[in-house]
């Protein structure tokens, strides 16, 4: 269940992401770029970027989140720029042609599909040349530290020593991320990390009353710690975003 400090907080809680796609929308200026959204759900990056005239396809395996998708682009008058896909992750490279596309997003995809390596070289495979991907995964020591303040010490524990961040059986998430791990990942399948951030460094610690009162003010800082270690490290997420070089 959303609470109400996520709903108020959603701008600075995806500030940083945004940042970095403008600046790589500015840097195609005037052209109009094929996206990928895998686990895209109910467009709320799709949307947004089709209505800045980008072609979107959202690959999700929710139908009740794609058919939200398409009344959302409807609304937005951006239908024809949005395409609804049915499939997961690890069916990537069967649903997208290779070389095809020039910016793919995977967020809060890699922490739930059997086979992250599988998706991520798929991935690569389909961006053309020059290409890039916002890849957004769970941050294991933004796990740790929630569970240690919230009193589960032995969760705490195990997502420290669990090889993939996990916190037990009862995990919700298969695996969890650092800097490193993740840039590995990407290295792997011939990707070039160009930057990396923390999203929602303190945007999901802030109570309602703190956000509601000077947003603004919520935002700036976000995004002012989202590239700064520790501050980075700690937050509830991680985006690197990444180049194929050839």
């Amino acid at each position: 269940m959303e609470t109400a400090s996520a709903r108020t907080g959603r701008p600075a809680r995806t500030a940083a992401v945004w940042a970095v796609l403008r600046r790589e929308l500015d840097r195609h200026a005037g052209r109009e770029l094929t996206v990928l959204d895998v686990g895209g759900g109910t467009g709320g990056f799709a949307v947004p970027l089709a209505e800045a005239g980008h072609t979107v396809t959202v690959i999700d395996a929710s139908p009740d989140a794609l058919a939200a998708l398409t009344r959302r682009a409807a609304d937005a008058g951006v239908a024809d720029r949005v395409r609804a896909v049915q499939g997961d992750g690890d069916a990537l490279a069967g649903l997208v042609a290779p070389g095809s596309a020039d910016l793919i997003l995977c967020h809060s995809v890699l922490e739930v599909v059997d086979e992250p390596t599988r998706v991520v070289s798929a991935i690569a495979a389909a961006l053309r040349p020059g290409g890039a991907v916002s890849l957004l995964v769970a941050s294991r020591a933004a796990a740790i530290l929630g569970r240690a303040v919230n009193g589960h010490l032995h969760a705490a524990a195990a997502l420290v020593t669990d090889p993939a961040g996990r916190a037990g059986p009862r995990d919700t998430l298969l695996r969890r991320y650092d800097a490193d791990s993740a840039t590995a990942l990407l290295q792997a399948a011939g990707l070039q990390v160009e930057e990396t951030h923390g999203v929602r460094v303190v945007a999901d610690l802030l109570p309602a009353a703190v956000l509601e009162e000077d947003p603004q003010a919520v935002l700036e800082l976000e995004l002012a710690l989202s590239s700064r270690p520790p501050f980075r490290d700690i937050a509830s997420q991680l985006h690197l975003f990444a180049r194929r070089t050839a």
